[in-house]
């Protein structure tokens, strides 16, 4: 029930503002709308009528209309679709996806402000502040800070983000506040005042990021368990090369594939140097090492200005992600079977889950997340070349602007019928696979560290 309902509420708010976008540039631009449909027909009540506009909730709850006057005839009296000039019915066109890709930047920006996996490194000392804190509790330049009390001394991997650290649940503490910290091979401890914090702490110097990658899975009877390398190890370097963004590990393991190397990581507060040799030539659907990676995250919140920035970048990254599939398909750097298309059984499974995980956890992030995606996609798919869609109908205007004059409407009519009733087709094929193949999904408690 969770799932079903939370897929109509995400649903409808998504294809509401999508509707809310033509309706609104179709009434500026003199355009007729006559209802405004939530979900599809059947009627089920007609909530109110304003500026000749009925609005109504359908029986189908999943979409929504704004159907506008003569739009699929041919009618080209005063008011109709079809008696706009071109550019009003472009913009009218233009203004679903339009509004989605705006919903899309505001949902981002709510997911970095409710709380978001930031990626951070542990703070290794590039400078200290004289009589800082640090400098007190006698930290020097290379020395990596671990902990402070019960908390890690971690700063952003991202150094252009600037986020504040969550603060989640109450101090395991009560004893003495210890600073941790490494020096070469050695792990030292000193006594900090009870009032000093992490963030106190790193004030008074300058650091970089390590410590940022590190091992969620080894594979059995490979280079990475004969090394002795275990789930949760922190790699700092491989060789003389210390590991970060910039120098993925990746890299740095298929720069020495065929030679043994030194790998350095630190577990459980402790460092360990061991011996690898990656693979040449791994077996299919593994790499050199036999490991699977990931950054190390914690929970941060962004500030609304930094936070509507973030989610221009992130809308802008899904929507050049989402437009490069095709060539990263074509090229073998992605596999079909990690491009399939998703139906509303496939999606309304991603959103339970995500509803879900928001109330597990406490956090907003997984169905803001979530929203913002389905929000991108639906302005993406909207904007494709064809038939019936808002793209197949822009091409039209398009190929008008072309050939001076504009196709008989009738006929533009038929074809986008014909459109929408293939596009049926192959949703009705994609809720069949989704409902008779097993869906993966999204693993929110490990992306937020839960």
């Amino acid at each position: 029930m969770i799932t079903v309902v939370s897929f109509i509420i995400v649903l409808g708010i998504l294809v509401f503002f999508h509707e809310l976008g033509h309706y609104w540039v179709a009434r500026r631009n003199g355009i007729v709308v006559e209802e405004f449909g939530m979900g599809y027909p059947p009627r089920l009540v007609k909530l109110f009528r304003y500026d000749g506009t009925d609005f109504t909730i359908n029986l189908i709850p999943f979409g929504g209309f704004a159907r506008m006057k003569g739009e699929d005839a041919g009618d080209v009296t005063a008011g109709s679709f079809n008696a706009a000039s071109r550019g009003a019915r472009a913009m009218t066109l233009f203004a679903g996806p339009l509004m989605n890709g705006l919903l899309a930047v505001v949902l981002f920006a709510a997911s970095f402000m409710a709380g978001f996996p930031a990626v951070v490194g542990y703070a290794q000392v590039a400078a200290v502040a004289a009589g800082s804190p640090a400098a007190e509790l006698g930290v020097q330049p290379g020395d990596v800070l671990l902990s402070l009390g019960d908390k890690p001394v971690q700063i952003s991997a991202v150094p252009e983000i600037d986020y504040e650290v969550m603060e989640r649940g109450e101090s395991t503490g009560g004893g003495e506040n210890v600073l941790r910290f490494s020096r070469g091979d050695e792990i030292h401890e000193a006594v900090a005042p009870a009032s000093l914090s992490p963030q106190t702490l790193l004030a008074g110097i300058e650091a970089v990021p390590v410590l940022a990658t590190q091992i969620t899975l080894v594979a059995d009877d490979t280079p990475a368990q004969q090394a002795g390398l275990r789930e949760g190890d922190l790699v700092y370097s491989v060789g003389d090369s210390v590991i970060s963004l910039d120098l993925p590990l990746s890299d740095e393991i298929r720069r020495n594939a065929g030679a043994e190397v030194t790998m350095t990581v630190l577990r459980d507060g402790e460092w360990l140097t061991v011996p690898v040799t990656p693979r040449v030539d791994p077996p299919p659907g593994q790499g050199a090492l036999g490991v699977q990676i990931g950054p190390v995250n914690t929970l941060a919140t962004l500030p609304l200005m930094a936070a509507l920035w973030q989610g221009v970048r992130s809308t802008g990254e899904y929507i050049m992600l989402v437009l490069q599939l095709p060539v990263l398909l074509l090229m073998g750097h992605m596999e079909p079977a990690d491009a399939q298309l998703t139906g509303p059984v496939g999606i309304a499974q991603m959103v339970g889950g995500a509803v879900n995980a928001t109330l597990d956890t406490g956090l907003w992030f997984p169905i803001f997340r979530l929203s913002a995606i389905l929000s991108a996609a639906l302005a993406i798919t909207n904007l494709l070349p064809l038939p019936a869609l808002d793209g197949g109908r822009l091409l039209f205007i398009a190929f008008e602007t072309l050939r001076g004059r504009r196709v008989n409407p009738e006929r533009e009519g038929l074809i986008h019928m014909v459109g929408f009733m293939l596009l049926l087709g192959l949703l009705v094929l994609i809720t069949v696979r989704d409902i008779t193949t097993a869906q993966q999904g999204i693993d929110w408690a490990t992306i937020l560290g839960e």
